[in-house]
């Protein structure tokens, strides 16, 4: 049996994965036997603050690979290395980091890697 050609609708999410306090949203989606996600993350969203309750993990474990498409994002790594990311800038997080939105505007984003288990308790 070959493969199937697939298609989905940005607008139509699998699954919706709303952060604490409003902070975003991870719209996540299923092709194949991969799954990404288009994140949301609003003003003053901090993963320590609106996921960490989420995961219940000290930092981020999920290692995320993608692109920012508007707003900022800096990603410091648990020992200390920071990073800031930008539109248009590809990204790679390994796991154990936290992160937060730059500036007052939102963070949007696409992750190919880091979304199957990302904002879902553990």
């Amino acid at each position: 049996m070959s493969a199937m050609l697939e298609k989905k609708c940005l607008d139509k999410p699998d699954e919706v994965r709303p952060f604490k306090d409003g902070a975003g949203r991870m719209a996540v989606f299923t092709l194949g036997e991969q799954t990404m996600g288009r994140g949301e993350f609003e003003p003053g969203w901090r993963w320590s603050l609106h996921v960490k309750p989420i995961a219940g993990t000290d930092s981020c474990q999920a290692a995320h690979t993608g692109m920012v498409l508007e707003g900022r994002m800096v990603v410091r790594m648990n020992d200390g290395a920071e990073m800031e990311y930008g539109p248009g800038d590809v990204f790679y997080m390994p796991p154990g980091h936290d992160a937060w939105v730059v500036g007052s505007q939102r963070c949007v984003l696409f992750d190919v890697t880091g979304v199957a288990r990302y904002a879902k308790p553990q």
